[in-house]
């Protein structure tokens, strides 16, 4: 997930995961939608906006031509579901997860065609766009993804079965993307490393993980004066917590934020893109 805005109170400053969770009390879909998932992060005029730039790295995981298979689990959805508008064509079921049941009300109203979700029309045409489809494509696309969804769980990362039993194949999913969740929810590095292992656990051996956070962040707004602690990862340090879960690093993309996209919302600098595979 990215960040959110308003009027700041005292961050969260206890330890632990059992903090972390409190933190999320107040964390609001609907505010947190509007601070970084509208313009000027997600321009689609501009290709450095950063919305643009996550859609163009997804596009070209999915389409490289060995990610793949039935099923695609998308770890801590957030009430978001960009992540998953280009992997929707190449597996049969794709599940989406969240700890609040908030974030997992909102999937289900843009799921359900319910009046006043939140609009993810221009996102669609951009990713039909990049699939060469063109932008009228997008109503197709809307119609595969609510046909591909089959699921949408409460999922607990610093679990070491994050998902409910029985959730998935005992074989494990095809492939993981998560976007902006283990870095977080994680009261440190430790833990950012820790959860990531416990992902692992959902995927397949050999399947693939398409890992986007973020980079040199220390918190982010959930809501009006909900201020988040955020894991602030550098690039050595996702690529060693990749190592230590048991994957294959094979891309990691950087981005940087332009100064006019640093917008009040957050402290990040970049954002990483990493493409592994599980052994």
């Amino acid at each position: 997930m990215e960040r959110g805005k308003g009027e700041e109170k005292e961050p969260c400053l206890e330890d632990g995961v059992a903090a972390m969770a409190r933190c999320y009390r107040g964390f609001n879909p609907t505010a947190y939608l509007q601070y970084n998932y509208t313009p000027p992060r997600a321009d689609f005029t501009r290709p450095d906006s950063i919305v643009p730039w996550k859609l163009a790295c997804l596009h070209r995981a999915f389409t490289e031509g060995d990610v793949g298979g039935e099923m695609l689990v998308d770890v801590g959805s957030g009430p978001t579901l960009y992540q998953v508008l280009s992997g929707c064509e190449k597996f049969g079921r794709v599940v989406l997860t969240d700890f609040l049941d908030v974030n997992r009300t909102e999937l289900k109203r843009w799921l359900g065609e319910e009046e006043g979700s939140f609009d993810w029309t221009p996102y669609l045409q951009h990713v039909c766009q990049l699939e060469g489809r063109g932008a009228s494509a997008w109503q197709e696309k809307a119609a595969r993804l609510r046909s591909v969804v089959t699921e949408i769980l409460p999922i607990d990362v610093h679990k070491p079965s994050p998902l409910p039993a029985g959730s998935l194949p005992s074989s494990g999913a095809d492939c993981l993307v998560s976007s902006f969740c283990l870095e977080s929810v994680s009261p440190d590095l430790a833990s950012f490393t820790r959860a990531l292992g416990h992902v692992s656990s959902l995927l397949r051996p050999g399947g693939h993980l398409l890992l986007i956070g973020a980079l040199g962040e220390s918190y982010y707004m959930g809501g009006p004066g909900v201020r988040i602690p955020v894991v602030p990862l550098d690039e050595a340090q996702v690529c060693d917590s990749l190592r230590a879960s048991g994957y294959t690093l094979l891309h990691l993309s950087i981005y940087t934020l332009p100064p006019d996209m640093r917008v009040g919302v957050d402290d990040v600098t970049g954002i990483f893109f990493a493409k592994a595979r599980k052994a």
